[in-house]
């Protein structure tokens, strides 16, 4: 029975042996090497410090948006879904006051006006805006308390007492932190 198996084995590894060729002709044209990306992998946030945003949810001229006042009152933010987030004075219409903002921006008239919110857009870097409504200003807000974070849309924002006020488009990375004393284009996440 040994032997039937070994015969076999060394007609079966001829056979095999014979159907080898030792060059290999491609006539196909040579496939493009695959395209490597440049884009960077959008950032991975952690859900540690979540909210219920259907608790922040508020109907505002027919529609959704997810508002939140700081702690201390003097802010007024929302996540306005599929559009943007950003913040404004508590009362919405003043001057944004934070050091270091631009004392004029355009208004939607084509004439300058000074800044009242701070935006981040779906695919825009944030900047100062001149609002001629309190977009993100909505006087029954829910204070988002120090440390949490309200995600929604693509869209997530926080308040630090170290740092103030912080939002980011989840997608792109873009995003912005802010208080009365300066701002910076980078989002700060909660430790």
């Amino acid at each position: 029975m040994k032997a039937c198996l070994v015969v076999c084995a060394l007609f079966g590894a001829a056979a095999l042996a014979g159907c080898a060729s030792e060059t290999v002709i491609n006539t196909d044209d040579a496939a493009p090497p695959p395209a490597v990306s440049t884009t960077a992998a959008p950032p991975v946030f952690s859900t540690a410090h979540l909210v219920n945003a259907a608790d922040y949810a508020l109907e505002v001229d027919g529609r959704k948006g997810y508002y939140f006042s700081t702690p201390s009152g003097r802010w007024r933010c929302a996540i306005l879904p599929r559009d943007r987030a950003g913040c404004q004075q508590a009362n919405g219409t003043s001057a944004i006051g934070v050091t270091g903002a631009p004392t004029e921006v355009p208004d939607p008239t084509g004439g300058t006006a000074v800044p009242n919110a701070l935006v981040l857009g779906q695919d825009t870097d944030a900047y100062f805006a001149a609002l001629t409504e309190p977009d993100f200003a909505q006087s029954e807000a829910v204070v988002l308390p120090f440390g949490k974070v309200l995600a929604v849309a693509g869209f997530r924002c926080n308040v630090q007492e170290q740092s103030g006020v912080s939002c980011v488009r989840e997608l792109t990375g873009r995003g912005f932190t802010f208080s009365a004393e300066g701002y910076t284009q980078h989002y700060t996440d909660v430790p």
